[in-house]
């Protein structure tokens, strides 16, 4: 499985704004700091926002921060918001045309794979993906 650029970026605005807590960034200074479309960038921020984990404000002294705190955010709450499809293979959707489905144990398997990893997903809060600001804030 790999998740989209959408996901990439959603979970990196996250981190941006959770390694200053309090300060507010723009989508120009997270576009510019990772060398990312601005133009997606907004949409990315615009899905965050609706799903009501940043906050955007606009005008003088607007910008984006975290909704809530990051320690209250976890990864799969993102992966969730921003992949359109966790379909893993076929059978997973309503339009499954697969003859061998109801004799099929794969799906089965994938399924508990899937919960598998976000269980993994919702144990780590984007609080812990900036556990090494010291090292991110030079990278950026």
């Amino acid at each position: 499985m790999r998740f989209t650029a959408f996901t990439d970026y959603a979970l990196r605005v996250m981190i941006y704004l959770a390694l200053d807590p309090g300060d507010r960034a723009t989508i120009k200074d997270i576009a510019d700091d990772y060398g990312i479309s601005k133009n997606h960038l907004m949409k990315v921020v615009n899905v965050l926002a609706k799903g009501g984990y940043v906050s955007a404000n606009r005008g003088p002294g607007g910008g984006l921060e975290l909704a809530r705190p990051a320690d209250e955010i976890t990864v799969g709450e993102i992966v969730r918001l921003t992949e359109d499809t966790l379909q893993l293979v076929e059978c997973f959707g309503a339009d499954n045309q697969c003859s061998i489905t109801p004799a099929c144990t794969l799906k089965g398997i994938f399924n508990e794979s899937l919960q598998a990893m976000f269980g993994v997903l919702d144990a780590y809060s984007v609080q812990d993906l900036v556990k090494r600001r010291t090292e991110l804030k030079k990278l950026l």
